[in-house]
């Protein structure tokens, strides 16, 4: 089949979604022809302008909850429609519809923010991995769970270990039968923080030492609100660039910036 696509940017975390229909049973396949195709693709997601109750639905490849693709596809959507400020949508993995505002900033360039879904709990439990033994922090998200790796875990040894970080992530994704994994090394303290994150998701089989994670972001926003029982705000430098986090009981807001790329046609 034909299949139409547009490659984005969200702060590095190159995204592919695919314009054309693409049913559920035919959905890998064609994650796996764009990302053969793109080796800088992280994620594929399958954008449907009209929803079955009329709004957009974004369907990811593992059928994960991305905040960053949520933000992709809001950006095409107002480019789509010439403009707009807020736009609603569906997205696989959160329960709710999201809402996320735009501010044009070039031709194909946005600002965006996202109120992201609630934490479902935050909680620190032990975990264990070729010898490594630790406790650490657990923030369990609609649609993806994250670990907060922070330098005086023994974890964060595997920040330079990348090959066992790598089975580290799946064994540990696979222990919390979760949709999905990140593993979130983060450095510093203050409202300016380094973080580099390591995300799997099983259901696409892919596991990638991601530019930036936008619901990772999110995690170490709640994780740190939760920990000084007070809002915060956190600018997050991961590889791609920063992103902005605010977090209080209210909620958690994620900003950052998303660029669209060139529209592409394969067959597959």
């Amino acid at each position: 089949m034909e299949l139409r696509y547009r490659i984005l940017d969200p702060t590095g975390n190159i995204t592919a979604l695919a314009e054309s229909p693409v049913g559920a049973a035919e959905r890998q396949a064609a994650a796996a022809a764009i990302m053969q195709r793109h080796d800088d693709v992280e994620q594929v997601g399958f954008l449907n302008p009209e929803g079955e109750d009329g709004l957009p639905a974004l369907q990811m490849a593992g059928g994960e909850f991305c905040g960053n693709a949520t933000m992709c596809a809001a950006a095409l959507l107002s480019l789509r429609c010439g403009g707009g400020d807020a736009v609603r949508l569906r997205v696989s993995g959160a329960g709710q519809p999201m809402e996320v505002k735009l501010c044009r900033t070039g031709d194909d360039s946005f600002r965006a923010e996202l109120q992201m879904p609630p934490a479902i709990d935050i909680t620190e439990r032990a975990f264990a991995f070729e010898g490594l033994r630790g406790r650490l922090p657990l923030v369990r998200m609609e649609g993806i769970s994250h670990m907060v790796v922070e330098s005086p875990s023994p974890f964060f040894a595997l920040l330079d270990d990348p090959e066992t970080a790598e089975r580290a992530v799946k064994a540990f994704c696979a222990e919390l039968s979760a949709d999905g994994l990140g593993l979130l090394f983060l450095e510093g303290e203050g409202q300016e923080r380094r973080m580099t994150p390591l995300v799997y998701i099983p259901g696409s089989g892919t596991v990638f030492w991601e530019n930036s994670c936008a619901s990772g972001s999110a995690a170490v926003g709640m994780y740190l609100a939760a920990g000084n029982a007070a809002p915060k705000e956190v600018s997050l430098r991961e590889p791609g660039g920063v992103l902005h986090v605010a977090s209080d009981p209210t909620g958690t807001r994620l900003r950052g910036n998303v660029r669209l790329a060139a529209s592409h046609i394969i067959e597959f």
